[in-house]
Protein backbone atom coordinates (compact mmCIF):
# COMPACT_ATOMS: atom_id res chain seq x y z
CA UNK A 1 0.00 0.00 0.00
CA UNK A 2 1.51 3.58 -0.44
CA UNK A 3 1.66 5.50 2.64
CA UNK A 4 1.51 8.52 0.40
CA UNK A 5 -2.12 7.74 -1.22
CA UNK A 6 -3.35 6.46 2.16
CA UNK A 7 -4.91 9.86 2.93
CA UNK A 8 -5.40 10.74 -0.38
CA UNK A 9 -9.78 11.04 -0.69
CA UNK A 10 -11.29 8.68 -3.47
CA UNK A 11 -12.09 11.71 -5.88
CA UNK A 12 -8.34 12.77 -5.86
CA UNK A 13 -7.60 8.99 -6.70
CA UNK A 14 -10.41 9.07 -9.36
CA UNK A 15 -9.15 11.96 -11.21
CA UNK A 16 -5.58 10.50 -11.11
CA UNK A 17 -6.85 7.42 -12.50
CA UNK A 18 -8.33 8.91 -15.19
CA UNK A 19 -5.29 10.62 -16.26
CA UNK A 20 -3.49 6.95 -16.39
CA UNK A 21 -1.98 6.65 -12.74
CA UNK A 22 -2.36 2.93 -12.08
CA UNK A 23 -0.79 3.23 -8.82
CA UNK A 24 -3.64 5.79 -7.58
CA UNK A 25 -5.78 3.06 -9.27
CA UNK A 26 -4.30 0.57 -7.15
CA UNK A 27 -4.90 2.13 -4.15
CA UNK A 28 -9.00 2.66 -5.14
CA UNK A 29 -8.66 -1.31 -5.27
CA UNK A 30 -6.87 -1.79 -2.10
CA UNK A 31 -9.54 0.06 -0.35
CA UNK A 32 -12.53 -1.22 -1.75
CA UNK A 33 -11.68 -4.93 -2.53
CA UNK A 34 -12.56 -5.98 0.55
CA UNK A 35 -16.12 -4.65 0.60
CA UNK A 36 -16.90 -5.87 -2.60
CA UNK A 37 -15.54 -9.17 -2.32
CA UNK A 38 -17.80 -10.24 0.79
CA UNK A 39 -20.83 -9.05 -1.43
CA UNK A 40 -20.13 -10.66 -4.12
CA UNK A 41 -19.25 -13.50 -2.65
CA UNK A 42 -22.96 -13.52 -0.88
CA UNK A 43 -24.37 -13.45 -4.50
CA UNK A 44 -21.83 -16.45 -5.81
CA UNK A 45 -21.49 -18.12 -3.21
CA UNK A 46 -17.93 -19.11 -3.83
CA UNK A 47 -14.24 -17.65 -2.78
CA UNK A 48 -12.31 -18.25 -5.65
CA UNK A 49 -15.69 -17.27 -8.11
CA UNK A 50 -15.82 -13.99 -6.10
CA UNK A 51 -12.36 -13.18 -6.41
CA UNK A 52 -13.15 -13.92 -10.36
CA UNK A 53 -15.95 -11.42 -10.47
CA UNK A 54 -14.44 -8.63 -8.20
CA UNK A 55 -11.15 -8.74 -10.25
CA UNK A 56 -13.05 -8.50 -13.52
CA UNK A 57 -15.22 -6.03 -12.09
CA UNK A 58 -12.22 -4.10 -11.42
CA UNK A 59 -11.28 -4.76 -15.06
CA UNK A 60 -14.39 -3.15 -16.39
CA UNK A 61 -14.07 -0.20 -13.51
CA UNK A 62 -10.62 0.63 -14.70
CA UNK A 63 -11.90 0.81 -18.54
CA UNK A 64 -15.35 2.71 -17.60
CA UNK A 65 -13.48 4.74 -15.19
CA UNK A 66 -13.77 7.92 -17.46
CA UNK A 67 -17.41 7.92 -17.53
CA UNK A 68 -17.98 8.35 -13.63
CA UNK A 69 -19.91 11.55 -13.15
CA UNK A 70 -19.07 12.27 -9.66
CA UNK A 71 -15.56 10.58 -8.67
CA UNK A 72 -16.52 11.12 -4.50
CA UNK A 73 -19.07 8.26 -5.73
CA UNK A 74 -16.82 5.75 -6.51
CA UNK A 75 -17.89 3.13 -3.93
CA UNK A 76 -20.98 3.33 -4.66
CA UNK A 77 -20.81 3.07 -8.41
CA UNK A 78 -18.02 -0.15 -8.43
CA UNK A 79 -20.23 -1.64 -5.93
CA UNK A 80 -22.97 -1.36 -8.94
CA UNK A 81 -20.44 -2.72 -11.02
CA UNK A 82 -19.68 -5.96 -8.83
CA UNK A 83 -23.27 -6.30 -8.87
CA UNK A 84 -23.79 -6.23 -12.50
CA UNK A 85 -21.02 -8.39 -12.96
CA UNK A 86 -21.89 -11.40 -10.21
CA UNK A 87 -25.60 -11.60 -11.13
CA UNK A 88 -24.07 -11.30 -14.97
CA UNK A 89 -21.45 -14.32 -13.83
CA UNK A 90 -24.80 -16.70 -12.13
CA UNK A 91 -26.49 -16.20 -15.24
CA UNK A 92 -23.52 -17.60 -17.64
CA UNK A 93 -23.32 -19.91 -15.04
CA UNK A 94 -23.83 -23.69 -16.24
CA UNK A 95 -27.32 -24.69 -14.76
CA UNK A 96 -25.96 -28.06 -13.17
CA UNK A 97 -23.20 -26.29 -10.60
CA UNK A 98 -24.42 -26.20 -7.29
CA UNK A 99 -24.15 -23.21 -5.24
CA UNK A 100 -20.96 -24.18 -2.63
CA UNK A 101 -22.21 -23.99 1.56
CA UNK A 102 -21.19 -20.82 3.01
CA UNK A 103 -18.05 -21.81 5.42
CA UNK A 104 -16.48 -19.15 7.22
CA UNK A 105 -12.83 -19.63 9.11
CA UNK A 106 -12.25 -18.64 12.40
CA UNK A 107 -9.74 -17.92 14.65
CA UNK A 108 -7.70 -20.65 16.51
CA UNK A 109 -8.44 -18.65 20.09
CA UNK A 110 -12.31 -18.47 19.40
CA UNK A 111 -14.32 -20.34 22.11
CA UNK A 112 -15.77 -23.28 20.18
CA UNK A 113 -19.55 -22.52 21.96
CA UNK A 114 -19.48 -18.83 20.21
CA UNK A 115 -18.23 -19.90 17.42
CA UNK A 116 -20.96 -22.78 17.14
CA UNK A 117 -23.68 -20.04 17.92
CA UNK A 118 -22.16 -17.41 15.67
CA UNK A 119 -22.28 -20.33 12.59
CA UNK A 120 -25.51 -20.89 13.13
CA UNK A 121 -26.84 -17.36 13.16
CA UNK A 122 -24.97 -16.72 9.81
CA UNK A 123 -26.80 -20.83 7.87
CA UNK A 124 -30.02 -19.10 9.39
CA UNK A 125 -29.50 -15.71 8.16
CA UNK A 126 -28.41 -17.55 4.76
CA UNK A 127 -31.31 -19.84 4.49
CA UNK A 128 -33.52 -17.01 5.40
CA UNK A 129 -31.84 -14.91 2.73
CA UNK A 130 -32.08 -18.16 0.49
CA UNK A 131 -36.27 -17.98 0.68
CA UNK A 132 -36.48 -14.19 -0.27
CA UNK A 133 -37.60 -13.41 -4.06
CA UNK A 134 -34.54 -12.81 -6.15
CA UNK A 135 -35.45 -8.83 -6.52
CA UNK A 136 -35.90 -8.89 -2.24
CA UNK A 137 -32.52 -10.63 -2.08
CA UNK A 138 -30.56 -8.64 -4.70
CA UNK A 139 -32.25 -5.41 -2.28
CA UNK A 140 -30.82 -6.53 0.58
CA UNK A 141 -27.85 -7.07 -0.43
CA UNK A 142 -27.45 -3.61 -1.78
CA UNK A 143 -28.62 -2.12 0.86
CA UNK A 144 -27.32 -4.80 4.33
CA UNK A 145 -23.66 -5.53 2.57
CA UNK A 146 -22.56 -3.13 -0.13
CA UNK A 147 -24.55 -0.28 1.84
CA UNK A 148 -26.02 1.68 -1.36
CA UNK A 149 -28.77 4.47 -0.41
CA UNK A 150 -32.45 3.59 -1.67
CA UNK A 151 -31.34 5.74 -4.89
CA UNK A 152 -28.35 3.53 -6.14
CA UNK A 153 -30.17 0.62 -5.29
CA UNK A 154 -33.61 2.33 -7.44
CA UNK A 155 -30.69 2.95 -10.45
CA UNK A 156 -29.08 -0.80 -10.41
CA UNK A 157 -32.65 -2.27 -10.41
CA UNK A 158 -34.03 -0.31 -12.50
CA UNK A 159 -37.14 0.50 -10.41
CA UNK A 160 -38.50 3.59 -8.55
CA UNK A 161 -36.81 4.57 -4.80
CA UNK A 162 -40.81 3.82 -3.64
CA UNK A 163 -40.37 0.26 -5.00
CA UNK A 164 -37.28 -0.10 -3.29
CA UNK A 165 -38.65 0.99 -0.15
CA UNK A 166 -41.70 -1.66 -0.54
CA UNK A 167 -39.16 -4.72 -1.48
CA UNK A 168 -36.71 -3.86 1.42
CA UNK A 169 -39.94 -3.47 4.18
CA UNK A 170 -40.88 -7.11 2.91
CA UNK A 171 -37.43 -8.62 2.62
CA UNK A 172 -36.79 -7.58 6.44
CA UNK A 173 -40.05 -8.46 7.51
CA UNK A 174 -39.01 -11.81 6.03
CA UNK A 175 -35.89 -11.98 7.62
CA UNK A 176 -36.88 -10.72 11.19
CA UNK A 177 -40.10 -13.44 11.12
CA UNK A 178 -37.26 -16.22 10.16
CA UNK A 179 -34.67 -14.94 12.52
CA UNK A 180 -37.14 -14.56 15.34
CA UNK A 181 -35.51 -17.58 17.48
CA UNK A 182 -31.61 -15.53 17.34
CA UNK A 183 -33.38 -12.26 19.29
Amino acid sequence: MNEALAAVSDHILVQRSVDGDPVAFGELVQRHSSLMRAYVFRIVGSISEADDVVQEAFVVAWKQLPTLRDPSAVKAWLMRIASREAFGHIRRRPAEQPFEDYSRTTPVDAQPENVAVRNAQLRALSAALDRLSDDQRQAWLLREIAELSYTEIAEEMDIPPSTVRGILSRARASIAVQMEEWR
